[in-house]
């Protein structure tokens, strides 16, 4: 028997259904591949949100809690009632950079988002403002909270504070949905210090019209700012790429749904519907963070 007439190859047949096997294999492979890479994307921007989230947390109530700080020469001060609040506010406002504290404030907020300023006092080495830098004793810091666009256009939560010879502002935290701030205001005569109910900016310069044409250190002794006893805060985030295969369709109530049904109407921005944003946005990675901070009792 000759072997080189015996030695035969694969048929075309055989040869076609073994190249289709192969071929789905690897559109099989590159299918789980291509999953795989969007689940990891999909975790990487879920804890980048995270983090953000976290960290603004963190510095928001420091600023917050370092509001009812108390300088003691101050306390000694037969007047220090009569300076103004630790705490202001403003709904549905942006701000410039460079002016000073909340003076100037612009209208084209970042879907309705709040703005939340912090005054304290410094002391030796132990008080900092938003960005770091410490204050010294003797002088008043300012830790400012609102929201802008960057130069990118992508809207960003922003620490803003007084520097040694201008005013200026930093990034906190990028892809920002929303940014809401509510009030909780004693109004027990005499304050026990616990908040009776938590109302925005608007509704706290409405219950102190009624002062407005008393004299400032008059006022500053009335303001129901002075009354604020804890600061709650909804803060929406997205992450910094599409990774959803499907557009979303969640609704967000930054500052829970009992408020959102009572006056969310007319608090712009504390409901936010991923349905009414652009279909890049909607495919982001997104999370909701809600918290209170309570101000700190003075001493008794």
């Amino acid at each position: 028997m000759n072997p080189l007439i015996d030695q035969r190859g694969m048929t075309l047949a055989e040869l076609m259904v073994a190249l289709t096997i192969g071929l789905g294999i690897v559109l099989m492979a590159g299918r789980l591949l291509v999953l795989a890479n969007g689940a990891y994307a999909a975790q990487i921007e879920s804890a980048g949100v995270e983090d953000g989230g976290r960290f603004a947390i963190d510095l928001i109530g420091r600023a917050v809690r370092a509001a009812g700080a108390i300088d003691a020469d101050t306390l000694a001060d037969p007047a220090a009632d009569s300076a103004p609040a630790r705490l202001a506010g403003l709904d549905a406002r942006t701000l410039p950079r460079a002016t000073a504290g909340i003076d100037d404030p612009l209208p084209a907020a970042v879907n309705g988002s709040d703005v939340l300023a912090v005054r304290f006092p410094g002391d030796s080495g132990v008080a900092v403002d938003c960005a770091g830098f410490p204050i010294a004793a003797g002088e008043e810091g300012w830790s400012i909270f609102y929201v802008a666009h960057s130069g990118a256009g992508e809207a960003e939560l922003r620490c803003k504070y007084r520097g040694a010879a201008h005013w200026s502002a930093d990034a906190v935290v990028s892809g920002v949905d929303g940014f809401q701030v509510l009030y909780g205001v004693d109004t027990d005569d005499p304050p026990d210090g616990v908040a009776n109910r938590y109302v925005n900016a608007t509704a706290i310069d409405a219950l102190d019209a009624a002062y407005s044409g008393l004299p400032a250190a008059e006022f500053n002794r009335r303001t129901h700012w002075k009354r604020v006893v804890g600061v709650r805060v909804g803060l929406l985030l997205h992450g910094s790429r599409p990774t959803r295969t499907a557009p979303g369709s969640a609704h967000f109530d930054l500052l829970g749904a009992g408020y959102a049904d009572a006056v969310g109407a007319d608090d712009p921005g504390s409901s936010l519907p991923e349905t009414g944003m652009t279909q890049d946005l909607r495919r982001r990675e997104r999370r909701l963070f809600t918290f209170t901070v309570a101000l700190p009792a003075p001493p008794s």
